[in-house]
């Protein structure tokens, strides 16, 4: 097999994962750059925080996409390429990979958990829905989403060996897994400590700055009498 063509496909799905769809969504809406408030993390959690459910919402939807897109792609190629099975879950890391470390944002990006999501609904359905489960009961009785995300990983590997059984799969979602949970290690400590920001939380600094207003009719009009005060008695005080 001409191993040129795998490669080729783990860049492009690196390349796609590398787009920070946080930071899109929020630019072309007129928001604030979400790496400039709240936890700083480029993700639709921290995007939530800026109190635009939409803008949530679509950083959400686009990063999972862009997680299963490459899966996709390369699972329908696999068989006229003759492509092993595993090479979907590789590409998948490697756009799980280019959200944390995106060459088009100065390789600073999220902690990937929408992006995961999307793999792992990609390459086993039936995973990933488990995986959203565990992660959709822990937020919703904490409304910690790092806490959320961290459990829900670590169930990944678990999930995949009591059901699934071991596979070349797994060596590609292991390192996912460890990765997400590595990512979250600020959060970890804020956790102990009792500083965790909750879901849906605003933060300082989130909403677009106010544009300046213009001066009120009232001042307009004793700024334009003081100016012609001065016009009209230009030597006044001078005799």
């Amino acid at each position: 097999m001409n191993t040129a063509l795998p490669l080729l496909a783990i860049a492009l799905a690196y390349l796609i994962g590398s787009l920070s769809f946080a930071v899109i969504v929020s630019r072309v809406m007129g928001l604030n750059d979400p790496r400039s408030y709240g936890s700083g993390n480029p993700g639709a959690t921290n995007v939530l925080r800026s109190g635009n459910k939409k803008a949530a919402i679509l950083t959400l939807l686009l990063d999972a996409i862009k997680g299963a897109v490459p899966v996709l792609l390369v699972r329908g190629l696999e068989t006229p390429m003759g492509w092993g099975p595993d090479l979907a879950a590789w590409a998948g890391l490697a756009a799980f990979i280019g959200h944390l470390w995106p060459v088009f944002f100065k390789f600073k990006g999220g902690k990937g958990v929408a992006t995961a999501a999307g793999v792992l609904l990609a390459l086993e359905p039936g995973l990933g829905v488990l995986t959203l489960l565990t992660w959709l009961a822990i937020a919703y009785t904490t409304r910690y989403s790092s806490l959320a995300a961290i459990m829900a990983a670590l169930s990944v590997p678990l999930y995949q060996m009591l059901i699934w059984g071991a596979s070349a799969t797994s060596l590609a979602l292991v390192p996912m897994c460890l990765l997400l949970v590595w990512r979250h290690e600020g959060n970890i400590r804020k956790l102990f400590a009792g500083e965790e920001s909750k879901i849906g939380q605003k933060a300082s600094g989130a909403a677009p700055a106010a544009p300046a207003q213009p001066p009120s009719h009232h001042a307009q009009y004793m700024q334009h009498k003081k100016t012609h005060s001065r016009h009209s008695h230009p030597h006044k005080g001078k005799h």
